[in-house]
């Protein structure tokens, strides 16, 4: 059997703090980020403004954590349990393409040329498509192959799986591990915080299927893992004036915690990695709040990282590519 190479499409992050102001002008500068009429013009004049305004902020919170951002880390030993077992049924080769810093497109593209590997599948580490995440790292490839001068190349797409089955129960694993550090008498009072990345709304106005894939998922989690706990979705992390998908996740856990809400669990429900996101604007920022507002009981999910039914699922939608079939069942999804 031939040999693919799977790259594995992620953010990436800053792996220093010098490396902060680079990485946030690499993200502003992104044509599928900042996008409005002649944006082209000064993109990315803008994007050097808004990188020196943010960075010194911004390196607080990775100072916080370290000094950077562990993504790359947690990609590697994602992208190691996937090729290990995607050896057992064929010959693979994973590599990885972060989009706004070290290692990018290029580099990806680069390791495979050296290995002769022509027939390639791009793996999101995305679970959810957007223009914004998975639509602009597949443009930054198509980019990158024209530059690398290999446009001959075989290449598929793994487009999304909200509800694949491995990928949900990988959820429904970490929520019950989270839930289990709640006394046993008040696992049941738990409020379930569904926090996601937000997007702007016009992006979901244009056509975007985020925000109905993320609802999806959360049904399918709800459904599947059987939990009585009231839950809520709500979105993070939102940049600039314009409007953006609501309710905010800061706002809702000082509603709840006002409405009485004394155990909360926040569950990063849109990402696969621990980044910065999850490590200090829900788990030191968020907490903040909810242990200013009365909550006694904060807890915020691991995210996937490598969890092994999480890598079974990238496995599983790698093998439906090669072998020409559908991927396991999906999860109902209780859509209304």
């Amino acid at each position: 059997m031939k040999k693919y190479g799977i790259v594995l499409l992620q953010l990436g992050g800053p792996d220093s703090l010098d490396a902060v102001e680079p990485f946030l002008y690499n993200l502003f500068r992104d044509p599928d980020i900042i996008n409005f009429p002649l944006s082209f013009l000064f993109r990315k004049r803008l994007a050097r403004i808004i990188a020196q305004k943010r960075s010194p902020k911004i390196r607080e919170h990775y100072h916080h954590m370290g000094g950077k951002s562990p993504i790359l880390e947690l990609t590697r030993a994602q992208a190691k349990a996937l090729e290990e077992q995607l050896n057992k049924s064929f010959d693979a080769r994973v590599v990885i393409a972060m989009r706004y810093w070290e290692p990018f497109t290029d580099e990806a593209i680069r390791e495979l040329k050296k290995e002769g590997i022509t027939d390639i599948i791009l793996l999101p580490l995305y679970p959810h498509y957007s223009i914004s995440t998975t639509g602009s790292s597949v443009n930054e490839w198509n980019r990158a192959v024209k530059r690398e001068n290999v446009e001959h190349w075989n290449v598929q797409l793994v487009r999304e799986y909200p509800t694949h089955h491995d990928f949900i129960t990988s959820f429904i694993e970490r929520i019950n591990e989270a839930l289990d550090r709640f006394p046993e008498d008040k696992r049941n009072t738990v409020h379930l915080v569904f926090s996601a990345h937000g997007t702007p709304v016009k992006l979901v106005r244009k056509g975007d299927p985020y925000k109905y894939q993320i609802e999806d998922t959360v049904k399918s989690i709800m459904r599947n893992g059987k939990y009585p706990q009231n839950h809520t979705l709500s979105f993070q992390s939102r940049v600039g004036p314009e409007k953006w998908l609501e309710p905010f996740t800061d706002d809702t856990v000082e509603r709840l915690a006002k409405d009485s809400v004394k155990n909360m669990l926040i569950i990063p429900v849109a990402f696969v990695s621990e980044h910065i996101e999850t490590l200090f604007e829900l788990d030191v920022e968020v907490r903040e709040i909810a242990e200013e507002h009365g909550v006694e009981q904060f807890e915020v999910m691991p995210a996937l990282n490598d969890h092994p039914k999480y890598i079974d699922a990238l496995a599983d939608l790698t093998l439906s590519v090669v072998n020409k079939k559908e991927p396991q069942p999906e999860y109902q999804t209780a859509r209304t």
